[in-house]
């Protein structure tokens, strides 16, 4: 069984039930598709902070293990629940998690979890859900064996099934780590100190950590902490940013004086990163969403960087291009985000095939409208978080074959070879899934 880095031995809040609250933040995700963030920031925004800690693993948790314990729960119910009921489904899919994947006394999960119904406004099926979760803890193991491949792995099946053809020596590592915890790393800040100087201070701080091995700024540390507690976080001495995502600013292959792109910017992780790189005579960062982009300003101003923020449709540059070209263009595209799964649990739930074959398409079109903002003899680094081919090689490819100025440049042995561009895949404690390919365009 997994255990998780907080859940503290505060299970029941006397303020607001924490289970109740968890309970309709998963079926606002799983019931009505929406995101888990912003359901998390709303009701965040309720709770003191311990109980914020509790909530969020309870969320984040079931969402995570949501396509496995759901089928559980459905082979113990002896009816479905109606669909007015879906916090009550996804009630017993937290007392599941509980139960199953946590540090929490299961007598403590099954009474907090019971109680969690009279905040609900359904205290008649208090019955009902201590009988199902008492079920779970007896005839968990059993019945788990005997659902679908797919959902003993906790994916829904198209994904599984897409995962397993794009991936199939991979797959099981893939899906492991889909199920693990985020490692947290950081990124420090070389125009202010050296990776093995911050390794010595985070050591002093009492916070264990080691170096990142494919990012040269990169810090792994054993245990997420508080951005707090991190020497100099207010500074700008150090980001938390992924290895695998760190990468971006190395590949861009910056010289200083250039003119440089960070399209789709938000919300500015590699921005700054680009700015620690090379001393730039213009970084253009554009978003379409204004609101990102005050993350993206807060971000920089920490960092003390500049650029000209710009709030923009990448696929439409006559909405803000100036007609000067750019040396450097950096896409990070719009994608399923199925390489940072652990991340983001609800994209299990949220995603669908035909989202993949939208982005694929927008993409596409992302491609094609800044390639004529490329300078000749630049380079253009396309990037996702994706390890679907439809969004990386697959896109890459055609676009080579349909842009006669446009060349595949090499990378790093980073990955895994594709047939354009290589591919990071997940795995538990390493780095998030991300895809990279690097183009320059004959002049």
């Amino acid at each position: 069984m997994a255990t998780p880095h907080c859940c503290g031995p505060a299970w029941y809040s006397p303020v607001r039930d924490v289970r109740a609250l968890a309970a309709r933040t998963v079926a606002a995700v799983a019931r009505h598709g929406q995101s888990l963030s912003r359901e998390l920031a709303q009701r965040e925004a309720e709770l003191d902070r311990r109980d914020r800690g509790l909530l969020r693993e309870l969320s984040y948790g079931s969402l995570r293990w949501y396509p496995l314990l759901a089928a559980l729960i459905s082979r113990l119910l002896s009816k479905p629940l109606a669909a007015k009921d879906a916090d009550l489904m996804a009630l017993l899919v937290v007392g599941a998690y509980q139960l199953r994947h946590t540090r929490v006394p299961p007598h403590a999960a099954l009474s907090a979890t019971v109680a969690a119904t009279r905040a609900l406004g359904k205290g008649w099926a208090s019955g009902l859900v201590n009988g199902v979760l008492r079920n779970v803890q007896r005839r968990g193991d059993q019945l788990i064996s005997q659902l679908e491949p797919a959902a003993r792995a906790a994916h829904p099946q198209w994904l599984w099934e897409r995962i397993g053809q794009a991936w199939p020596a991979q797959a099981g590592t893939i899906f492991a780590a889909n199920n693990d915890y985020p490692p947290m790393c950081l990124r420090v800040n070389c125009r202010q100190t050296t990776r093995d100087d911050y390794l010595g201070e985070l050591t002093a701080a009492g916070i264990a950590a080691s170096p990142c091995t494919l990012a040269t700024s990169g810090i792994r540390l054993n245990e997420p902490v508080d951005v707090g507690v991190l020497p100099g976080f207010a500074t700008g001495r150090v980001s938390v940013q992924d290895e695998a995502a760190q990468l971006a600013a190395g590949l861009l292959n910056l010289e200083a004086g250039q003119r440089v792109l960070d399209a789709c910017c938000a919300p500015g992780g590699k921005t700054g990163h680009i700015l620690e790189t090379a001393d730039l005579a213009t970084l253009v960062a554009l978003d379409s969403d204004p609101q990102r982009l005050e993350r993206v300003t807060a971000n920089l101003e920490r960092l003390g960087g500049k650029a000209e923020l710009r709030a923009g449709d990448a696929a439409q540059p006559d909405s803000w291009w100036d007609g000067q070209p750019f040396d450097r263009i950096l896409l990070d595209a719009p994608c399923s985000g199925t390489g940072v799964i652990r991340r983001h649990p609800d994209i299990k739930l949220l995603r669908t095939p035909a989202d993949v074959a939208t982005l694929a398409s927008q993409q596409q079109g992302l491609l094609k409208a800044l390639w004529p903002l490329l300078a000749p003899g630049g380079e253009l680094l396309y990037a996702t978080c994706s390890i679907l081919p439809e969004e990386n090689s697959d896109t890459i490819v055609a676009f080579l074959a349909a842009q006669p100025d446009a060349r595949e440049l090499p990378l790093p042995p980073i990955g895994e070879p594709q047939a354009a561009g290589r591919q990071l895949l997940p795995a538990v404690g390493q780095a998030d899934g991300f895809y990279y390919a690097r183009l320059t365009k004959v002049g």
